[in-house]
């Protein structure tokens, strides 16, 4: 997926307000077969199954097809997803975080994560915000009433704000992935960028 690096991120929101959406409805499994790894691909296949009928018919009522969230009053997409809570439970699938990556997120805020799937979400440069159930309250209140509604995601300083109300929470991220979110490092590029210690240190012994 796209290596870009964090820093601010101020976006409109997609919200999905789906408690225990797990990584059978972020991708059904049946996409799993594929050996792509074409980020359209896995984009388009984002919550298939809830944005298309079995006809393959656009799921009106569904969030992600209303014209507010389909499409972005800037240039580009929404770059945020306000989820439920347990966001990514189930399979393991790293296929879940490719989908999430492939259409064009950055950032999932959320109460709380599947384990497996916030840290599969952070190796696809995705950033998993976990918030307070309140912050997440408020957060779906504020964009489910007015979707051109912006949230900045301050990677720096580790803080996430409605800016429509002004309220900010801070979150938590591992200071080794956030160091490499902020320089657009996998961790083959972070071992790279280390090479020179790492021969110095070879040579010392």
């Amino acid at each position: 997926m796209a290596k870009q690096k964090f820093n601010i991120i101020q976006s409109t929101c997609i919200p999905i307000q789906i408690d225990n959406c797990n990584t059978d409805l972020i991708i059904p499994a049946r996409y799993l077969a594929s050996t792509t790894r074409d980020p359209k691909f896995f984009g388009d296949a984002f919550m298939h199954d809830l944005r298309y009928d079995a006809d393959g018919k656009a799921v009106a009522d569904f969030v992600m097809n209303k014209k507010e969230y389909c499409e972005a009053p800037k240039e580009g997409i929404h770059e945020i997803i306000v989820g439920g809570a347990n966001w990514g439970s189930g399979s393991s699938r790293e296929h879940a975080a490719w989908a999430i990556a492939g259409y064009g997120v950055r950032v999932v805020i959320s109460s709380s994560f599947a384990d497996i799937h916030r840290n599969n979400l952070l190796n696809c440069f995705v950033l998993p915000v976990i918030v307070s159930p309140e912050f997440q309250q408020e957060l779906f209140e504020t964009v489910l009433g007015n979707p051109a509604a912006e949230v900045k995601v301050d990677v720096p300083n580790q803080t996430v704000t409605n800016l429509a109300t002004g309220k900010s929470e801070k979150f938590e991220i591992n200071s080794y992935k956030k160091y490499c979110l902020m320089n657009a490092y996998d961790d083959i590029d972070y071992l790279l960028s280390q090479k020179e210690k790492i021969e110095n240190y070879e040579k010392s012994r």
